[in-house]
């Protein structure tokens, strides 16, 4: 038997799935979830081998979600928005469906899943707008064992690359998140924050001034009294943000 959980804030949508998946009786639906919260807490208890996920829902995205677990299960998306098409791919989704999808078009996902058709492709990219979600331009959300922690965007010092890693550095320490630079250089808001480094990103508002380190470096003072170091390209280009 399969383990199902279905992770989705709408009833009926989730009643939706509940009745389309009696054409499946070899999947076993083990728990219902409201938001990615319960989602995260039902998936380490049950461990199940396959989840319905919508994206957009309370406390923190289908996305965000998917980043706190380990060895994800498989994944079929159930969403009203076209605009995260490609992201899902880049999560390895089996499939994307869009609301209101047919039995049908369930059953060819479900499928999929099942093996009954892999030649397949794994979903349809062509109204794909999107990669980012409105809440990761606001927000960071990370793990610390069985904590959970959403770090508002206006709260980061600045982010320091960290082997496979990032750190989010605060007024109150640093968070280790896995991603990469390129990702938050690309999410977050050039107005608010500039790369300033191959390894730093830095908010801006937080910047009191750039002293020269040695002959040919410099480095940016923070209001807390740290020091980020600045790339020739870096400083350069934090310069003209600054106007200076």
């Amino acid at each position: 038997m399969i383990k199902a959980i279905i992770i989705d804030d709408e009833p009926l949508a989730r009643g939706l799935v509940l009745e389309y998946l009696k054409a499946f009786p070899n999947i076993d639906v083990v728990q219902e979830c409201n938001d990615g919260f319960e989602g995260l807490k039902a998936i380490q208890q049950f461990q199940p081998q396959l989840i319905f996920l919508d994206i957009q829902m309370p406390k923190i995205n289908g996305f965000e979600m998917l980043e706190l677990i380990e060895n994800p299960p498989g994944v079929i998306f159930t969403t009203a928005f076209d605009s995260y098409a490609i992201k899902a791919f880049e999560a390895h989704a089996i499939d994307y469906l869009l609301k209101p999808y047919s039995e049908e078009r369930f059953n060819k996902a479900v499928s999929k899943f099942l093996g009954a058709n892999s030649n397949a492709p794994a979903m349809d990219l062509v109204n794909a707008e999107s990669n980012i979600l409105p809440d990761e331009k606001n927000r960071i959300v990370v793990k610390d064992g069985s904590k959970i922690t959403i770090i508002p965007v206006d709260d980061v010092v600045y982010i320091e690359a960290y082997d496979d890693y990032v750190k989010i550095h605060t007024q109150n320490g640093f968070r280790l998140k896995k991603k990469t630079m390129s990702y938050y250089e690309n999410t977050l808001d050039s107005a608010r924050f500039l790369r300033v480094h191959r390894g730093y990103i830095v908010n801006l508002s937080l910047i009191t001034r750039i002293q020269q380190y040695e002959k040919t470096s410099h480095i940016a003072l923070l209001k807390n009294g740290q020091k980020v170091p600045l790339s020739k390209q870096g400083y350069s280009r934090l310069k003209a943000v600054l106007g200076i």
